[in-house]
């Protein structure tokens, strides 16, 4: 037997050395190591043997084995090594071509707009709250003084999921929790999302839009604080020499309540007005529900759809575009970071 190994090795070793690809190298090593292999299938024969001489037989076979897996592990390491320099020649690289460009996307106008005023407002010690856009009608609509039975409630007709549960109007619910959470002390926030109405879409409405509401409580807080935060925002957006125009209005949830119009410069040289928010005093119920005694607090809100400013500010003439993710719309912002 031990004359039969001999033979096995030099035939393994013969081979290894006409190896010439690793796949060949692999068929020599299923031939003489895998489980039915000619070396391994050696040990079996320890049970025709005596006793006393399987222990020697056996180390002669591990030897065996071991001078072929060594020779097999050479020859696979001078075979890779070889395969690794052709494969290097074949996939040459010049280094003085240019490299890859690329392709880097932008920001969204409507999230350029937000973040703009974001930075603007939290310069001015504002916070930035947010809620879930799945409300309760308590939030969204009681406690905005809008009761089950508000006329004012068909202005924001919306989406329910069930009796209670909808799809927000507005982000004036999260001003309410953010209310409720200040336990009546003074704020300074806004609530930049998404909201819901049921809208037929066109180029200037939209069943689902973008909406920031700001909402301000304190003692001694009057119309001039209002009027003095609009026209920042606005002088902000579109530049120090526009003006706003307050006109009187109707808001369940402030009172007085006003529309605001932005100035512009007609074609002619004359000035123009277009409306593009609304704001108001909080209603003495609104502060109740939220917490405030109205005898000692005062605030003010106001609310802007980011769409609109948008609209104005690129002179984009359909709402749709800011949906549809055509490339062409959205790569004309690329590199506007800030309106």
């Amino acid at each position: 037997m031990n004359e039969t190994l001999t033979k096995l090795k030099d035939a393994a070793l013969s081979k290894l050395n006409q190896v010439e690809t690793l796949n060949d190298l692999e068929t020599v090593r299923v031939e003489y190591l895998s489980k039915k292999g000619h070396i391994s299938l050696m040990m079996g024969k320890l049970r025709d043997l005596p006793n006393e001489e399987r222990p020697a037989f056996g180390q002669i076979v591990n030897q065996v084995k071991q001078e072929v897996e060594q020779a097999l592990y050479e020859k696979k390491q001078i075979l890779e090594y070889a395969a690794l320099l052709e494969s290097l020649q074949k996939e040459h690289i010049d280094v003085t071509l240019p490299g890859y460009q690329f392709y880097q996307g932008s920001t969204h106008p409507l999230t350029q707009v937000i973040e703009d005023i974001e930075d603007l407002f939290m310069g001015m010690g504002y916070t930035v709250e947010e809620g879930p856009e799945l409300e309760n009608d308590h939030y969204n609509f009681e406690m905005m003084n809008l009761d089950k039975d508000h006329p004012a409630r068909d202005m924001q007709d919306t989406f329910f999921v069930d009796e209670q549960m909808l799809l927000r109007t507005h982000t004036s619910p999260v001003q309410a929790r953010t209310m409720l959470k200040m336990k009546g002390e003074p704020l300074k926030i806004i609530c930049p999302g998404k909201v819901y109405r049921r809208d037929d879409d066109d180029p200037t409405h939209s069943h689902q839009f973008t909406q920031i509401e700001g909402l301000v409580i304190d003692k001694n807080i009057t119309f001039a604080h209002l009027k003095d935060a609009l026209l920042t925002m606005v002088r902000h957006l579109f530049g120090p020499e526009r003006n706003i125009r307050l006109r009187p209005s109707y808001f369940p949830f402030t009172e007085p309540s006003v529309e605001v119009d932005v100035s512009y410069v007609k074609k002619d040289g004359s000035i123009g007005y277009i409306e593009i928010l609304g704001a108001g005093l909080v209603h003495p119920n609104v502060l109740k529900m939220g917490g405030y005694d109205p005898e000692v607090y005062k605030g003010f809100a106001f609310g802007v759809g980011v769409e609109r400013i948008a609209i104005l500010k690129y002179n984009i003439d359909d709402i749709r575009h800011f949906y549809t993710n055509d490339i062409r719309f959205l790569n004309q912002f690329k590199g506007v970071n800030k309106i």
